[in-house]
């Protein structure tokens, strides 16, 4: 498919990706309080990182999306690049979702991870937003292997990734509320994904920015 938008030096915000009634874009500047406001109390952006600036949990975390959202498009490289996406439905945000990868070109390995708003839970909208960055990843950039984590008490996110086809693949420790817990590690690999049933997932605005990816680096 051609990509129908104007040349620009940053090809990346006219990326989509849609399934079933969602809608995936990359987050803008101006999306950054919208998300910093439909943050739950229990949704974490990185529990390695901690909490700035002596705030409350829920305004450190919306600060921590800010740092985050500038640290990775200026670190963004063929290479290593994380793609924060913004979750929609009917153009009202439901959530965030990235997908990232580290030494692309040589391990075509990518990671997700995401979270929604306490209201729009329980609905599949987590499992279709998973679907849409793994449809990219696997059946448009060439990554071979998919990776996740989750508190091992976190079944809805865990139930999600089974229910893709992931498997255990081991645990790793992290902070948490000031001590350390244990988060599953899982797998995806491109067999696993090509065998699923699945929604159909419709990419565009991907030919103008493919090389940002290094989706093609030998």
């Amino acid at each position: 498919m051609e990509d129908d938008h104007p040349v620009t030096a940053w090809p990346l915000p006219a990326l989509r990706l849609t399934v079933g009634p969602l809608v995936l874009r990359p987050m803008t500047e101006a999306d950054l309080d919208v998300l910093g406001a439909l943050l739950s109390p229990d949704d974490e952006v990185n529990p390695g990182i901690p909490m700035p600036f002596g705030l409350p949990p829920r305004e450190a975390r919306a600060v921590l999306i800010r740092q985050q959202y500038y640290g990775h498009l200026a670190g963004w490289t063929p290479a290593d690049w994380r793609l924060p996406m913004l979750i929609t439905r009917d153009d009202e945000p439901l959530g965030y979702a990235d997908l990232e990868a580290a030494h692309f070109a040589v391990r075509r390995t990518v990671e997700t991870s995401s979270w929604l708003a306490e209201q729009h839970r329980g609905h599949g909208f987590g499992k279709l937003a998973r679907t849409a960055l793994l449809a990219l990843a696997f059946d448009h950039l060439g990554a071979e292997v998919a990776e996740t984590e989750a508190w091992h008490d976190n079944a809805a996110s865990l139930g999600v990734s089974r229910a893709l086809g992931y498997v255990d693949n081991g645990t790793t420790r992290h902070p948490r509320g000031g001590r350390a817990d244990d988060m599953v590690r899982l797998r995806l690999d491109r067999e696993r994904w090509v065998a699923a049933q699945r929604p159909p997932v419709q990419v565009s605005g991907l030919d103008a920015c493919r090389h940002l990816f290094g989706a093609d680096l030998p």
